[in-house]
């Protein structure tokens, strides 16, 4: 692979692809650099470093007019872009030193649950007709890809009407038992929550949307949840217990006495997940943690007791439900993963070392 400096974005975007590469990064002052197995580096150690005209020149070679124009104006521009060889997620940004561009690149096709390595019990979730399914993790941690899976496990099992809402469209769905509407925000509609509002009138039996990220869109869902339809959503927490303690607070303290009772009613399940790089460096390895709505989980959330989340969770294992630091302690024992990884992303890290040195032991 040579380290000359390619005229069109396609082309990085390419040999990313072709590597298996998550992101690829084109910004002022610095090299062609790509995320591999969850750690970024140059595409080339010999590459020179980008000057603000070619990364201009780069952006000038692919944004819409629509798009040049936000960029110009705001400063900053989030889309989905799409070549011959796939979907990507676009990022270009104005700063300091010039152009930054940042791409995500989309694995087009869909895959299923078994595919992801999810656990089987979790199908008993997408078999709802009604209530709340959160899939959470931090930017990267793989949200966006199980949450196709579990849509694509409704598609196929199920004679419905799915509607998507996104920002921007990642996975698009080819319609197998489903009707399925894919709606991307500031394209076709102009927030989540205009787009919720108007996905209650389309007649839709289950509801996704790629971010709960503020009050009209978390009541909406929780709404819409309550009144006949599966909702999908993603937030940006880490645990299950982080994630229903986030939900209630982005409402008003008089109000939160009764979103718990609709949360406590309408939760099917959470899954919590972390892409933690192989010890042999080949790859990343999903870590995830489960919880399902039981009688004991119902009743903490109405009773404000999300702490004693973790302690039901260790003993719901026959429900299915699993720890993060358990799956992370789990794929550790079967030699996947260094000690430091799992120490570093265990939550509670005292017991976690503990087991560690036993293992050492």
């Amino acid at each position: 692979m040579s380290a000359q400096l390619l005229r069109h974005i396609d082309e990085y975007l390419a040999i990313g692809q072709e590597a298996g590469a998550s992101d690829v990064h084109l910004g002022v002052n610095a090299p062609p650099i790509w995320r591999l197995h969850g750690t970024l580096r140059p595409i080339w150690p010999d590459a020179p470093r980008l000057k603000p005209e070619q990364t201009q020149k780069l952006a000038d070679s692919f944004l819409t007019d629509a798009q040049r124009t936000l960029v110009n104006e705001r400063g900053d521009a989030d889309f989905a872009y799409a070549n011959e060889k796939g979907r990507y997620r676009a990022s270009v940004v104005r700063q300091r030193l010039g152009t930054d561009i940042v791409f995500r690149i989309i694995n087009t096709r869909v895959r299923t649950m078994d595919e992801l390595g999810l656990p089987e019990h979790l199908k008993l979730l997408t078999r709802y007709h009604n209530g709340l399914i959160l899939v959470t993790g931090s930017v990267g941690s793989g949200k966006s890809t199980t949450l196709a899976a579990l849509v694509e496990q409704i598609n196929v099992e199920r004679r419905e009407h799915i509607i998507t809402l996104e920002d921007p469209i990642e996975y698009v769905f080819a319609p197998k038992g489903c009707h399925i509407t894919q709606r991307e925000v500031h394209t076709h509609t102009r927030s989540f929550g205009m787009a919720l509002r108007g996905a209650l009138r389309e007649d839709p039996d289950v509801i996704m949307v790629g971010e709960m990220r503020d009050l009209e869109t978390i009541s909406l869902a929780i709404t819409a949840s309550e009144t006949g339809h599966l909702v999908l959503g993603t937030l940006h927490t880490g645990t299950a217990a982080r994630t229903l303690d986030r939900v209630l607070d982005v409402f008003p303290v008089d109000q939160q006495g009764q979103i718990r009772i609709m949360i406590s009613e309408s939760l099917r399940g959470v899954i919590s997940q972390q892409l933690i790089p192989r010890a042999d460096g080949t790859g990343r390895l999903l870590a995830i943690e489960t919880l399902t709505n039981t009688p004991a989980v119902s009743h903490v959330i109405r009773e404000a007791r999300t702490f004693m989340l973790p302690g039901i969770i260790q003993t719901g294992r026959k429900q299915g439900m699993q720890l993060m630091d358990d799956a992370l302690i789990d794929l550790h024992t079967r030699g996947l993963i260094s000690a430091e990884e799992t120490l570093a992303r265990a939550d509670q890290k005292q017991i976690v070392r503990q087991h560690l040195k036993q293992n050492r032991g």
